[in-house]
């Protein structure tokens, strides 16, 4: 049986390659398919944005090769930087409880 880290890499993974590849290459995600990802998957973080280039924003600062798609790679960057956010909202909120 998986432990809960193990099926987090799953999902990761799954989720990534749900939206890779409808427009192309199967191993990137283009700009429309990011937006749709995030869209569907981050929808709440998206929400959160005022600016409605933000995944316009975050393409570019993915896109670290400058080819104009998104590997996995480089899309597990931004996954990491939302997770230390919301860690720190996390810590934040815990010494607010003390």
């Amino acid at each position: 049986m998986p432990s809960d880290l193990e099926r987090a890499m799953e999902t990761l993974i799954t989720v990534f390659h749900r939206y890779a590849g409808k427009e192309g290459n199967s191993t990137t995600l283009s700009r429309r398919e990011l937006r749709q990802l995030m869209e569907a998957e981050l929808a709440n973080f998206l929400k959160a944005q005022k600016d409605p280039a933000t995944v316009d924003k975050i393409m570019k600062d993915l896109d670290t090769n400058g080819d104009g798609e998104v590997s996995f790679e480089e899309f597990v960057s931004l996954v990491v930087g939302l997770s230390i956010a919301c860690e720190q909202c996390y810590q934040m909120h815990l010494k607010g409880k003390k």
